[in-house]
């Protein structure tokens, strides 16, 4: 299978294109989320840029940091040849990166522009499930994210030159890529549903931080099936880095609705001490 054509003397790869859909598709339900909490879409135009070039900064310095095993360098190498970091079409792009560095940009952009960041956050986040989803449709053109061996109806066959050494010997494979677009197919779903039947219950920052349960849960768990891990220290640190993200978001959301539920409750009762008060004049 061909990894991309040419057009022109320029070589495209399919992978940059499914990413470039995936943004697009992305941009265009943050558009439509925007109008349906009533806020300017324009908004959205103007973000986009920010969250694009922060989102590759941050996805290619996850990589340099933590690089697969299947890239056949590691993080000293990035060091000792530092140009190699630039070389993006060469390969290396960290899904958590791109995730930390969109919201640093997006931290950024609402400060400048005097914004609410979490109720941007909340517009974008559905969009960003949209776009991973068809993003990691760019690995099964690769031949890459695939899982253990498996003979499942639904196993991927795996070219030998895209094979792990160890793993050589086997053909069909867990398509993990699937597994996860599926995830996060069913995280874009269940952010628009919270949103739409459970409006009134929620605070700014509900969606952003029921996203950052949902996707490190579904990706801690994949994680046990995928064979070409990034490990620090010997440690899985996509895994790892997973679990504390998600432990995180469930502490704030609790902790957040509690405090909101506290300030909800205190107009009423100093309401009522103020009618006792009233009663014994």
């Amino acid at each position: 299978m061909s990894d991309g054509f040419y057009v022109g003397p320029v070589y495209i790869y399919y992978y940059g294109v499914i990413i470039m859909i995936g943004a697009l598709a992305a941009l265009w339900l943050a558009i439509k989320e925007a109008k349906h909490r009533g806020l300017d879409s324009e908004v959205v135009w103007d973000i986009v840029p920010w969250l694009l070039i922060a989102g590759i900064i941050g996805a290619r310095l996850w990589h340099v940091f933590t690089p697969s095993k299947s890239m056949g360098v590691g993080m000293e190498y990035y060091f000792s040849n530092p140009i190699e970091i630039l070389k993006i079409r060469k390969g290396g792009l960290g899904i958590p990166g791109a995730i930390l560095g969109g919201v640093v940009a997006l931290i950024f952009y609402c400060r400048k522009k005097k914004l609410n960041f979490f109720t941007w956050a909340d517009v974008i986040m559905p969009g960003l499930a949209l776009a991973q989803a068809i993003g990691r449709w760019g690995n099964f053109i690769n031949q890459e994210l695939y899982g253990s061996p498996t003979d499942l109806p639904w196993a991927i066959q795996i070219d030998e030159a895209n094979r792990l050494p160890e793993y050589a010997q086997y053909v069909t494979y867990h398509p993990l890529f699937l597994y996860e677009s599926l995830w996060n197919l069913m995280n874009m779903y269940l952010l628009l549903v919270l949103e739409r039947q459970y409006k009134e219950k929620l605070i700014p920052g509900d969606l952003l931080l029921t996203y950052l349960i949902v996707y490190p849960l579904g990706r801690f768990l994949l994680e046990f099936l995928r064979l070409d891990i990034s490990t620090v220290g010997g440690i899985n640190i996509n895994q790892i880095t997973m679990l504390v993200v998600m432990v995180f978001a469930i502490l704030m959301l609790i902790i957040r609705h509690r405090k909101y539920k506290i300030a909800a409750e205190q107009p009423v009762v100093e309401k009522q001490i103020e009618n006792e008060e009233k009663k014994e004049i």
